[in-house]
């Protein structure tokens, strides 16, 4: 992926939910050392994006979110996102 296309999908990330591309930066980059089969680490990365998007969480979204992940029900390319 060039940098150009890179900085294009931060772009539209940034647009879409008012997070700094450099707040994306530094939750992947804390995220890529981590354990996502880990269930509290999952909890974690998931307090921290509604964080970072101001939203709050419920307990019950937490946990659909997290069987989502487990179950390999999450696109696996950014532009699905999108």
């Amino acid at each position: 992926m060039s940098k150009d296309n890179k900085d294009s999908i931060f772009d539209q990330l940034e647009n879409k939910t008012n997070v700094r591309k450099e707040d994306l930066m530094k939750l992947a980059k804390s995220v890529s050392s981590k354990d996502l089969n880990d269930e509290k680490n999952l909890k974690k990365l998931i307090k921290d994006v509604a964080r970072l998007a101001g939203k709050d969480i419920s307990k019950e979204k937490e946990e659909k979110i997290i069987n989502a992940i487990k179950k390999d029900k999450i696109p696996k390319d950014l532009k699905n996102i999108l």
